[in-house]
């Protein structure tokens, strides 16, 4: 899996968790290209990545922070994005010997938990 692709599903990852919360102050794309030893630009893809879905917001001369929600789309464009993770989230289950309906059920329970934690 190509670097850029892995730092993009790691800060969708700590989102998700709530690792790093809306609003909050992404470190720069230099503190991770430093701190991950890789490519200004494969950082720079990562994060062009994640501004296009909506993750966050790259805010000139201020920093890159987490959107606070992603922005609305429409139909088409949701359903895609929605088939192209289930599939990946699909893949990865296999691959880890797993089976889907357990990790779809988990993440039924864990978004419920996090609603009420809200």
């Amino acid at each position: 899996m190509p670097i850029y692709v892995q730092i993009r599903e790691q800060v969708l990852r700590a989102i998700g968790a709530g690792v790093v919360r809306p609003g909050e102050k992404m470190p720069t794309m230099r503190q991770v290209a430093v701190a991950l030893r890789v490519d200004l630009n494969t950082v720079r893809h990562a994060y062009d990545a994640l501004a296009r879905i909506g993750a966050i917001t790259i805010q000139p001369a201020r920093g890159t922070f987490v959107s606070e929600r992603p922005p609305p789309t429409d139909a088409t464009v949701d359903a895609k994005r929605i088939d192209d993770l289930a599939l990946r989230t699909i893949a990865a289950t296999r691959a880890s010997g797993l089976e889907p309906q357990d990790i779809a059920y988990r993440i039924l329970a864990i978004a419920k938990q996090q609603d009420d934690e809200t």
